[in-house]
């Protein structure tokens, strides 16, 4: 069995850093926060599967691939994995210590008792990914709304009914590498940023210097992603926030001749676009990844598709990843694998989504 690949997503070591502003006026305020479905929550009635249609063969070489590559992401300033086990985790988020459900903590705890019993929020109720539940504060008094900061670009956190907090701590290896990328590509990049929720990817996009399109289907979480812009003080930088389904919006680019040099694709098991349209993964993902790679410019840099809450291995994303890239016009190479934390003091890691990506050239 071939040894997997770990990379690992390091902190930036770095001088003194500008903590984040306070909500400005106008703007949301603790204890003032409205709760927006979050995407990787499914819906309480899930829709019929339907009959798939065939696919077509692609002639043409395959792309070169490497799997499993573990992407590791570690403690920061505003997050930690502090515990894990019994089923639940323990986290630090900003200045919060909070307790939530982790089906795959089948571990014991290895912190005392003494530190989960201080955590300043527990969420309680469904289990499951989908659930509903409600947060319990151990002050009594629910502080809904606090500012953090990812490498220096700031958002704001949320205690949402679906245990979220508005910003998944493991893509921060997608980030960084995306970010690297920009940064040395010495052009403007154009990013597409599908299911973008609240639009941490995009802050982290633009600060490094691409133009880009963020696309959600919820108007909830598209304020939460323009108050996060305002949060980091980039209002100036250039984003488009659009409210539409996903997999629409793609096709018409198509149409329109479009294109993106760098695709992220971070879609939910189930979801339904704003005029009501069905998404399901299993039955919608290959027509999508189908219509991102026809919207891939003629320089492109990299598609990265991160799934969550689903009953697959990695090696589904994988094999529709091949299938998409073969004959592509590009040379590149598909890498597959899981995103995984490690605790803050502890050689122990959780994994938490998988995760497949196109690079283009010859290395990753």
């Amino acid at each position: 069995m071939r040894r997997p690949i770990v990379a690992r997503s390091e902190t930036k070591k770095r001088g003194k850093q500008k903590a984040p502003h306070a909500a400005r006026p106008g703007g949301p305020q603790p204890g003032r926060a409205f709760r927006p479905r979050p995407k990787h929550a499914q819906p309480q009635t899930k829709p019929e599967p339907k009959a798939r249609t065939p696919r077509s063969s692609r002639e043409g070489v395959a792309p070169r691939s490497e799997a499993p590559v573990i992407l590791e992401s570690g403690p920061d300033r505003d997050y930690a994995l502090l515990d894990s086990g019994d089923g639940l985790k323990l986290e630090r988020y900003g200045p919060y210590r909070i307790v939530r459900p982790e089906a795959q903590a089948i571990w014991g705890k290895r912190l005392p008792a003494a530190e989960w019993e201080n955590a300043d929020a527990v969420f309680t109720g469904d289990t499951d990914e989908e659930g509903l539940g409600r947060w319990q504060f151990r002050s009594g008094e629910p502080v809904e709304t606090w500012p953090m900061a990812f490498d220096g670009t700031a958002y704001f956190g949320r205690f949402t009914s679906f245990r979220h907090v508005g910003v998944f701590p493991e893509q921060a290896a997608h980030w960084r590498d995306m970010a690297a990328r920009i940064a040395a590509a010495g052009r403007p990049l154009r990013v597409l940023n599908l299911f973008g929720y609240t639009g941490v990817a995009s802050l982290v996009a633009a600060r490094a210097g691409a133009h880009v399109t963020h696309v959600d289907a919820s108007k909830k979480a598209i304020t939460w992603a323009r108050e996060n812009q305002q949060l980091a003080e980039l209002d100036d930088k250039p984003i488009r926030w659009i409210c539409e389904d996903a997999l629409k919006f793609v096709q018409r680019e198509g149409r329109r001749g479009n294109s993106y040099d760098i695709i992220l694709l971070d879609p939910p098991a189930y979801g339904r676009g704003p005029n009501g349209e069905v998404w399901q993964l299993f039955d919608n993902l290959p027509e999508m990844l189908d219509g991102c790679r026809e919207i891939l410019s003629n320089s492109p840099v990299m598609l990265t598709l991160t799934a969550y809450a689903i009953r697959a291995s990695f090696y589904a994303m994988h094999e529709i990843m091949r299938e998409v890239f073969t004959g592509y016009r590009v040379d590149g190479l598909i890498q597959s694998g899981e995103l995984i934390i490690r605790e803050e003091k502890s050689d122990r890691a959780l994994s938490t989504s998988l995760y497949s990506r196109w690079i283009a050239g010859d290395r990753a």
